[in-house]
């Protein structure tokens, strides 16, 4: 009898057990962004970006384009109040896991971002893959809220933006990394309204990628442009696609390049109490804009072209740097971690006062840029033979 009572307990255990914590898809609303603002009396705003349902959009019946997400908001003193309060105004428990992008209102960035960044160290729900922003110049809310015509939910048209790579795309476990380790400061993207949409009706207006955030003890301290931010990513190993403009002497025309490879090398030379960095580049690209008389196909025309690049680049990269050193005088390239990770020695003693040392130190920056494609590039072909210059 025995063999047939283990059975029949099994039997039982098998048919009336289940999953203790699961959520059914229909219990749950899947956050697609957030975003973080402060009030005047310094508490934060906490906004998420809902998607709608397809079946609770036919649900609302009518005319005209349906909504596809929503927006809800609530304040508190700190994030998980906030979070609380949303959960206690939504039907379904709230879904982080898909989240792909975190706004944070400019502000709220002056103010110290340290306090909103602790929930993300301690719930495993959070993907540290998220992408996070800076709104320049406006509210993270405020973006929320703009639709965007290619994609249902906005968000992730931000998210699509930062993964062609043709800005600074920083991610939490990035923003981690960089605020843990030794001898560099934290960066973060920046996004702002487009100032060319702002005209148009509310549901046409539009946003795109802009420069980077400089930040210093978790606040942010200032900007750097696209331009910086072109050398900004060239110094930091950051630029892997881009697209480089030069201008040749005397006004001889402009031309552009597609940037298809490119690598960063930084070597710190320390000699008593001087300290300087030797910044090599090199990247190969494709010319895709020849707006001057010359034929590229030429070698010496082409070395002409090359050096104009060369030329472009390193005036990136040293605008980017001085501007963080005498400006900001924040590390923000990593200098002092190449420093900490190639003389470790030297570092222990450099450390206390790296700060005071950083903004003098001596910079230098070599360029080479190998130039592609020009065989079928050529001279212009809406000028006369004559016009070329040979």
């Amino acid at each position: 009898m025995k063999p047939f009572l283990y059975i029949g307990l099994l039997l039982i255990v098998l048919t009336t057990s289940g999953c203790w914590d699961r959520k059914e898809i229909n219990d749950l609303a899947f956050i697609s962004g957030t975003s973080f603002d402060l009030t005047d009396d310094g508490k934060y705003i906490l906004s998420h970006q809902i998607p709608i349902p397809s079946t609770a959009q036919a649900g609302l019946g009518g005319g005209g384009r349906q909504e596809t997400f929503f927006v809800t908001s609530a304040t508190g003193r700190n994030a998980s109040e906030a979070f609380q309060k949303l959960q206690k105004k939504t039907s379904r428990t709230l879904f982080t896991s898909h989240r792909s992008l975190i706004y944070v209102g400019e502000s709220l960035a002056k103010h110290g971002i340290e306090d909103i960044l602790d929930v993300y160290t301690h719930d495993p729900r959070q993907r540290l893959k998220t992408y996070i922003i800076v709104v320049k110049g406006g509210e993270g809310r405020e973006l929320l809220q703009i639709k965007y015509p290619f994609e249902q939910v906005p968000t992730e048209a931000v998210k699509e933006m930062e993964a062609l790579g043709s800005g600074l795309s920083v991610t939490l476990r990035d923003f981690f990394l960089a605020a843990s380790s030794e001898g560099i400061s934290p960066v973060l993207g920046v996004i702002e309204r487009d100032v060319s949409s702002e005209g148009r009706k509310e549901n046409k207006r539009l946003f795109k990628l802009g420069g980077s955030a400089i930040f210093k003890d978790f606040k942010l301290v200032g900007f750097l442009n696209e331009n910086e931010t072109n050398g900004f990513r060239w110094v930091t190993n950051r630029m892997k696609y881009g697209v480089i403009n030069a201008s040749l002497p005397e006004d001889d025309g402009t031309l552009g390049v597609v940037l298809v490879n490119a690598k960063r090398k930084i070597t710190p030379e320390i000699s008593g109490d001087k300290i300087k960095f030797k910044i090599q580049l090199q990247g190969e690209g494709s010319l895709w804009e020849n707006n001057s008389p010359l034929d590229v196909s030429l070698p010496e025309n082409l070395r002409l072209v090359q050096k104009a690049f060369e030329k472009s680049i390193r005036e990136q990269v040293l605008d980017a740097v001085s501007k963080v050193q005498k400006q900001y005088k924040v590390d923000s390239v990593g200098f002092g971690q190449e420093i900490y990770r190639n003389k470790p020695k030297q570092w222990k003693t450099l450390e206390e006062q790296w700060d005071h040392k950083f903004p003098d130190v001596d910079v230098s920056v070599e360029v080479k840029l190998n130039v592609r494609g020009t065989g079928m590039a050529g001279a212009p072909l809406q000028l006369k033979e004559k016009e070329i210059k040979n």
